[in-house]
């Protein structure tokens, strides 16, 4: 495949173009489409742009893996809503006038034939782990998850989600890991769980921020390492006594904490055909959508983007 492939974080997208859009902006129906008409627009820039070689939707298809969640029960808990009928922990938090729209964009990614790609027992980041794992490249990710470092290398960049129009968000490459972070790549998960992450419910070691993570997993190579050194005798700097302590204590939470955010990287993903179609997939559920949701307009607009016509 010549040019990038575009692995798309669809919910860092929707959720973007939701809370930055009013709901006064608002289907033939009256409903709020300004999800879907922000997600679209957004879609289309991204084209226009970066023009791309091919485009994969990922999808969260379990936003809460149950597996993820015996492994840390904090995982993700803050964005549930406890359903005592219901046979898991609870749903997701999504606003009500999101989740409609959430299908739409979906019902709308199908009808193009853009691929659009989920599997059951896990997250948007496993897919697009898998996809940058199995596709040579270039590839680039679209996301606001940091995370996703992980999947940096050399033929797989970051375009970073920040305050801004899509003309301003950064492409991270590996180079820029270190240089922001502190940490390469490869070395971005140790130094996550150490420090934590509020935002997915993963409290990290005590004491342990974005300095010292990286200070300590720069020096000791990786968290088994660093593990092993709080351990032995006389534990030289950049460790202290107070920090071995700490670290032998977290020990167990850590290693699990590591699991829970590694993204799985063989997902059968092969099989999907990553090309951006020039006409829709199902032109009439196409148009039928878009009149509905009172997105003709970008829907045109997307396609003129994929003609180059943008």
């Amino acid at each position: 495949m010549a040019g990038n492939l575009l692995i798309l974080d669809t919910a860092t997208l929707y959720y973007r173009a939701f809370y930055a859009l009013p709901e006064k902006m608002t289907a033939p129906d009256g409903h709020p489409h300004n999800a879907v008409r922000g997600f679209f627009s957004m879609l289309t820039k991204l084209i226009s742009i970066h023009q791309p070689a091919g485009m994969v939707a990922a999808w969260d298809q379990d936003w809460r893996p149950e597996w993820r969640v015996n492994l840390v029960s904090s995982y993700k808990t803050h964005r549930v809503e406890e359903v005592p009928e219901a046979e898991l922990d609870g749903v997701e938090l999504v606003p009500d006038t999101l989740g409609p729209q959430i299908g739409a964009i979906a019902q709308i990614l199908d009808a193009c034939g853009i691929a659009r790609i989920g599997f059951d027992d896990f997250e948007a980041d496993d897919v697009i782990a898998s996809v940058a794992a199995q596709n040579p490249g270039p590839n680039l990710v679209v996301t606001s998850d940091k995370d996703l470092m992980q999947v940096v290398s050399p033929s797989t960049s970051i375009l970073l989600q920040i305050n801004g129009g899509i003309e301003s968000w950064p492409t991270v490459t590996d180079a820029d890991v270190l240089s922001r972070f502190g940490v390469t790549p490869s070395q971005y998960l140790d130094f996550a769980v150490l420090r934590g992450d509020p935002s997915d419910g993963l409290p990290g070691v005590s004491g342990i921020g974005d300095k010292t993570g990286a200070t300590l997993i720069s020096h000791f190579g990786d968290l088994e390492a660093l593990i092993a050194a709080a351990g032995a005798p006389n534990a030289k700097k950049p460790l202290t006594p107070r920090l071995c302590s700490k670290l032998l204590e977290s020990q167990d939470y850590l290693a699990r904490a590591r699991q829970v955010i590694t993204a799985e990287v063989g997902l059968p993903v092969k099989a999907w055909d990553f090309d951006i179609p020039s006409s829709p997939a199902d032109e009439l559920a196409l148009a039928t959508l878009a009149q509905n949701w009172g997105v003709e307009r970008f829907v045109s607009e997307l396609y003129q983007a994929i003609s180059g016509e943008l």
